[in-house]
């Protein structure tokens, strides 16, 4: 159930309540056909932030200790649509959240943003969302892909799924094998390869720094199979600025280089043990039980996953 508050119009009628009404809904439908794009912008903005401030206010009272004098389903209603009646009467206001909103909104639709919300560009989501409760979180509408990950394989998804999933979606390379393959080269984040500074490189897949590469290097020692035998030898490798760089090359060499043709194609099968097989046979790895290591690791990634959701 939701409040709606008098209006004066029927244009008007999603100003002074929630899309969760059914009337305020149709009216913002009605006004997408015939109002201009700004202004529908703007409206829809508002709902967005009237939602967000609704699940805000309802996440505070539930976190608020209750005396259980006043207690009953009668109380929990009234006071349920005095929040909504709250809720929609703090948004819209200048310089608010819903302003953020509706510049996003007029970005993503192609339009051109009105001058009435043109505010700085310092003004972002993140600005105003609130702080997540618990340090594995991810609600900031940027987030930061140069922080630090978390030691152990759930932190590790949680913190690096957003990013893989955004690179996924350019490059078509299932986000949980490059997860997979993240978290195996680095010991889930236990291992990672460090500048001399002991800095991170950010990089996650293990790549080295080839004749060809022209960016910063690190150089570490490390494991290499060698007719079998793992010895210990110094190797220079890609240093990056953030995850998200690491994962973008990694993206182009499996989609750019011939050598992983093989890899590329059978990443749309769906397939870890195919794909990790093909990895190995292309020799991006020197250990001679790569595959199967890299196919556990995938595979774990999608169970914590599964778990987290």
């Amino acid at each position: 159930m939701s409040l709606s508050l008098p209006s004066s119009s029927t244009t008007s009628s999603t100003t002074n309540a929630l899309a969760v009404d059914i009337r305020s809904l149709n009216a913002l439908k009605y006004e997408a056909g015939t109002a201009s794009s700004a202004q529908v912008t703007r409206e829809a903005a508002k709902q967005f932030e009237s939602l967000f401030m609704r699940e805000l206010i309802k996440s505070m009272r539930e976190a608020t200790m209750k005396s259980g004098l006043m207690d009953s389903g009668q109380a929990d209603l009234g006071q349920d649509l005095l929040d909504q009646q709250l809720s929609v009467s703090m948004s819209g206001m200048q310089g608010g959240l819903s302003e953020a909103i509706a510049r996003q909104l007029s970005r993503q639709m192609g339009g051109a943003q009105d001058a009435e919300f043109a505010v700085p560009s310092t003004l972002s989501l993140q600005k105003f969302a609130p702080r997540a409760a618990t340090p594995d979180s991810a609600t900031d509408a940027a987030p930061d892909t140069t922080a630090p990950v978390p030691k152990g394989r759930d932190g590790f998804v949680q913190h690096l799924s957003g990013t893989a999933e955004r690179v996924s979606k350019e490059s078509g390379i299932p986000a949980t094998f490059m997860l997979g393959q993240a978290g195996h080269e680095t010991g889930w984040g236990k291992s990672e390869i460090r500048n001399k500074d002991g800095s991170t490189s950010y990089n996650l897949f293990g790549i080295k720094a080839t004749k060809g590469w022209t960016g910063k290097v690190a150089e570490i020692t490390t494991t290499e199979y060698i007719n079998g035998k793992a010895q210990k030898v110094t190797a220079k490798f890609r240093a990056y600025d953030s995850y998200e760089d690491s994962f973008r090359d990694y993206a182009r060499l499996i989609k750019d280089s011939p050598r992983y043709e093989k890899a590329e194609s059978v990443a749309q099968s769906g397939s870890a043990m195919a794909y990790a097989s093909a990895l190995q046979k292309a020799g991006y790895a020197t250990d001679p039980e790569y595959a199967k290591k890299l196919s556990g690791a995938i595979n774990s990634v999608l169970r914590t996953q599964r778990a987290q959701a």
